[in-house]
């Protein structure tokens, strides 16, 4: 297909390997994202790769979905080295005519094959075929090899083999992972998540025990007998225990690993491939997050906020090394781990690091960014089983757990649990007796968050509602608004939440937070509106599409970003006039159903464009960047990347002090 190619009919995708148009089914995402990974990940050349191939199978032909050659070889049936089968997420392993038996088949139908994979996105089977003096036998390995062939890689690879994940493909595998412990060990999807959650801690803690060998593997004969099972369960829950010291704020002392060693190892199989530390932090978050949410999503007004509106949030507030930054309702992580990982960026450009730089310099910098999360980095959820994922999703992204702890972040200070208290004002560096109401709050120079919403939270507490003023009745006067000492009956969370995040931050601070519409526009809230423009200078208001929260609701939302105002400016009689960024997100990069939506041209076909990747390959000891590959990509119909790009220019005209 030639470069000139720049649209796509409706209904169709560009095929990643050999560009050609096909039907976009949910088959068809589960090969798109295997052929990714084949490249990307494994190091195939495209040229090895052949889509829909042909073969003969007695008088029939039959379309193997993807034939694999090794590196120079005629392509003929005779000559294919791997086999892959895949199916939309519906079709079960066991199915009669489109199972793990159709690989089987179409492999004995190929003399030379000698390794086969069926995956429908959820469940994967990899066979490798072996020819011994009694006939034909099949192993279970973890995985099919990288382009090397390499099969030790298969059962235990090194830390130069790890990979990082591509597309969807790191998803697929914790999906995997977690129905295989919803079927096998018989747990209910949230004691399986958490399962899953401690075996995702062994990983990480393994990759992090440098330069000692990994200890996080399976191999293909260990997972056959029980014996092996033992081994690696043994094995894993000797790293655990070394969790268990390094989190016990997370794990309790007596915690354990609660997987049958069959289910245990399998897990193990599917993961062992993956740097965890290295891959794409959108591929993470994206992997991680959807999986939070399938698992542990409450009914407390908990609507996690997508990636690219926490993207343009982060971005328009732009966080600096030293800024002490806070969500008060944390959810999953996600606006804590992409501001970190900006200020992660921050320090390496401020210590010259690069991949390139020498170990000491890798490891000085490293230091450098566990202190500041350690110092910098807070979040705070009512859920304790958020509170767990948040610290999961820190750690997965460079080791920011310390100061992810569970409380009612609404409640007076003088009602916060002890431990909290003191977790608290240690991380922050002052004696928890000065946390004494809320007006000793004030410690944080930023705050990105969507604090739950919704009339069926309402607060009603006294003790919590006296300490805001968006708690009280007001009254109308001459010059505008004022509070009156009478408590209303109850308050909403997110009102009430304004304020809280308010007392968090120093003078001059700056937050960017979620709110229903109506907080900005219903006649009976005139007084928030007062409030808020008395005590910040509103300097962002982003009305967000509709979409913003679907397939789980369709309340509309708007993001502002707030400047504390200091004391002597609250107090003035006249508010100065001063211009307010306003822009409208018209395109969220997905439908109501949550299913991708790609820019389009004029006649209403989607938009391609060229894009160059690069391969990753494992050679001896190295690894190392051998091949890039041009293919074609559609474009996400996204407005937040270009809003915060339009922001940051006008920010820059208008002399703002951050």
């Amino acid at each position: 297909m030639s470069k000139l190619l720049a649209t796509l009919p409706d209904g169709k995708v560009c095929d990643f390997i050999d560009q050609k148009i096909r039907n976009d089914t949910p088959e068809e995402y589960v090969r798109q994202n295997i052929e990714r990974r084949l490249v990307l990940e494994l190091g195939y050349l495209p040229e090895q790769i052949e889509v829909e191939y042909p073969i003969k199978q007695g008088s029939k032909t039959v379309r193997v979905d993807l034939a694999i050659f090794r590196e120079g070889d005629q392509h003929n049936q005779e000559n294919i080295w791997i086999v892959i089968e895949c199916k939309k997420d519906s079709v079960t392993p066991s199915a009669s005519k489109d199972g793990i038996e159709q690989l089987r088949s179409y492999m004995a139908a190929c003399d030379n094959s000698e390794w086969g994979m069926w995956t429908n996105g959820r469940k994967k089977t990899v066979l490798r075929r072996i020819r011994t003096k009694e006939g034909i036998e099949y192993e279970e390995p973890n995985d099919i090899p990288s382009k090397n062939g390499n099969v030790e890689e298969v059962d235990r690879p090194t830390r130069d083999a790890l990979k990082n994940a591509v597309g969807d493909n790191l998803l697929f595998s914790f999906k995997i992972c977690h129905d295989h412990i919803y079927v096998t060990d018989g747990l209910q999807k949230q004691p399986a998540f958490f399962e899953l959650l401690k075996v995702i801690f062994c990983k990480i803690h393994d990759e992090r025990n440098f330069p000692n060998p990994l200890e996080f593997y399976a191999t293909a004969k260990e997972k056959k007998s029980n014996d092996g099972r033992l081994t690696v369960f043994n094995r894993i829950s000797k790293i655990f225990s070394a969790v268990k010291k390094q989190y016990p704020a997370i794990f309790d002392a007596n915690d354990e690993i609660k997987l049958q060693p069959r289910s245990l190892a399998y897990i193990i199989g599917e993961l062992q491939r993956y740097s965890f530390l290295s891959t794409n932090i959108d591929v993470k978050g994206k992997a991680y997050e959807e999986l939070v949410g399938a698992n542990l999503r409450g009914d407390r007004g908990e609507f996690f906020t997508p990636r690219n509106v926490q993207k343009m949030t982060i971005r328009m507030l732009e966080p600096k090394v030293t800024d002490k930054i806070l969500d008060q309702s944390c959810g999953t992580g996600g606006f804590l781990v992409i501001a970190m990982n900006e200020v992660i960026k921050k320090l390496k450009l401020q210590a010259g690091v690069t991949e390139q730089s020498e170990p000491w310099m890798q490891n000085a910098l490293n230091s450098k960014i566990q202190e500041t999360a350690k110092a910098n980095f807070f979040g705070i959820d009512i859920n304790p089983d958020l509170v767990k994922a948040t610290k999961m999703n820190m750690v997965m992204n460079n080791d920011g757990s310390g100061n992810i702890l569970r409380q009612d972040s609404l409640l007076h200070p003088h009602q916060w649990e002890d431990s909290f208290r003191k977790q608290f004002a240690k991380a922050l560096d002052i004696d928890p007796k000065t946390l004494r109401s809320e007006k000793d709050l004030g410690h944080f120079d930023l705050i990105a968050t969507n604090p739950p919403f919704g009339s069926k939270l309402p607060i009603k507490d006294e003790e919590t509602l006296k300490q805001y003023q968006l708690a009280h009745v007001w009254k109308e006067t001459e010059s505008g608004w004022e509070p009156t000492e009478q408590l209303q009956g109850s308050a909403s969370p997110e009102i009430l939440f304004i304020e809280r995040c308010w007392q968090f931050l120093k003078p001059e601070g700056r937050m960017g937070i979620v709110l229903p519409d109506a907080i900005l526009g219903a006649p009976g809230l005139l007084y928030v509106r007062y409030w808020l423009i008395k005590h910040c200078r509103i300097v962002a208001s982003i009305d967000l599409h509709p979409d913003t929260f679907q397939p789980m609701t369709g309340v509309k939302t708007s993001l502002l970003i707030l400047q504390k105002k200091q004391e002597k400016e609250i107090y003035q009689e006249v508010l100065q006039d001063y211009e307010i960024f306003m822009a409208q997100v018209r395109s969220i990069g997905y439908d109501k159903r949550g299913n991708p939506v790609y820019k389009r041209n004029e006649d209403g076909e989607e938009i391609l464009l060229p894009s160059d990747e690069t391969t990753q390959s494992s050679q001896g000891k190295k690894q190392s960047v051998v091949n890039s590959f041009s293919s074609y990509k559609k474009v996400l119909d996204d407005d937040t990347p270009y809003i915060a790009d339009a922001f940051l220019h006008w920010k820059k005209e208008m002399f703002l002090k951050w």
